[in-house]
């Protein structure tokens, strides 16, 4: 069951409430460089991203929202740290919403500052606490760097804006430590309605990055806690949203698309099934909007069977390999035939949806 927070709009896009969670990613470009940013964001816009986040470093930076706001579809988030001008710059250039640490902009008449420019157009901020950046005083108290200590500061930062007059915000609390994540949500969620944004921060690259991931937020977003999310990799953040994605689904957060299922080959196996699998999953990306079940089994005694809750499927055997639906074959083919014939079932499907 869901927990329940306040419902937050970012550019047309809501969270909180009963909303789905929705999948956030963050360019890697420079973001002056409006071309190079706009591509990307194209890309994961693409791939199911529903809202980015850019990095503003410097003014030039803010400026270059406006076109790059112009040019694509989602919400798009501004990411500053230290100078309030810059948070101030980039509400004034298109951001849908900011991201802060109030702690980090130099007092309290700056924090002022950027909460009325949020208040005049009503942009959502969001609070960020990372283990890295806890307070050396909350370091103190806890012991060093602890659950406890990210949710009193992340609590005690958003009570400084609500203070202020504004209630549009959004919590982020994270960290590299996927046990320490997991127990500071489970502690802010009875505290507070304000809605989440969660990851495991610095994950990794995507090897690793992916296990981390999808374990903590998994247990996070089983418990009902998290309306946002991003899945935080050394790479290309279209891996990002892919990730994202499969956790969510995995999870029955999120429904359609195609599944691929495929079998771990054994000494039975006779064809090449892993680079088989891997062009069966780049081809099904092409007929994602028919949200079946496609299974690649390594072995026609056994594949059909196993996998019959599949609306297709291919099975190898030697030199050759079956073509299945809903565990009834329907073809044989040879080895190098069966993409191709597993394509036409899937245009066959097209035409029939």
């Amino acid at each position: 069951m869901r927990r329940h927070t306040r419902v937050i709009d970012i550019g047309g896009v809501k969270i909180g409430g009963d909303e789905p969670v929705r999948i956030q990613s963050m360019c890697n470009t420079p973001t002056a460089d409006v071309a190079a940013t706009v591509a990307q964001i194209a890309r994961l816009e693409d791939a199911g991203c529903e809202i980015i986040r850019v990095a503003v470093p410097d003014m030039e930076a803010a400026e270059a929202l406006t076109e790059i706001r112009r040019q694509i579809r989602i919400p798009l988030v501004a990411d500053i740290h230290f100078d309030y001008r810059l948070a101030i710059a980039s509400i004034e250039h298109g951001a849908d919403k900011i991201r802060i640490n109030p702690g980090n902009l130099g007092g309290d008449d700056r924090l002022l500052a950027v909460v009325e420019a949020a208040k005049a157009r009503q942009i959502p901020i969001r609070v960020g606490v990372n283990s890295g950046s806890l307070e050396k005083d909350l370091i103190e108290k806890y012991g060093g760097v602890t659950a406890e200590g990210l949710v009193e500061s992340a609590l005690h930062k958003a009570a400084q804006i609500e203070e202020l007059g504004y209630d549009r915000l959004v919590i982020s609390i994270k960290s590299s430590d996927v046990l320490m994540c997991i127990r500071a949500h489970e502690l802010i969620a009875d505290r507070t309605d304000i809605p989440l944004h969660v990851g495991i921060t610095e994950a990794g690259t995507p090897g690793a990055g992916v296990v981390k991931s999808a374990v903590g937020l998994g247990n996070i977003l089983y418990q009902g806690i998290g309306d946002t999310v991003r899945v935080s990799l050394t790479g290309d953040p279209v891996e990002e949203v892919i990730c994202a994605k499969r956790i969510l689904k995995t999870l029955g957060l999120r429904t359609g698309g195609n599944e691929i299922v495929s079998c771990p080959t054994c000494g039975r196996t006779q064809i090449d099934l892993i680079g088989l699998a891997e062009r069966v999953e780049a081809l099904s990306a092409k007929y994602d909007h028919l949200g079946i079940k496609i299974a690649v089994m390594g072995c026609v005694v056994n594949g059909p069977g196993e996998s019959r809750e599949a609306d297709l499927g291919i099975a190898g055997g030697k030199g050759e390999g079956l073509v299945f639906r809903k565990g009834e074959v329907i073809k044989k083919v040879r080895e190098d035939e069966l993409l191709s014939a597993l394509e036409e079932e899937l245009e066959k499907l097209c035409g029939n949806h």
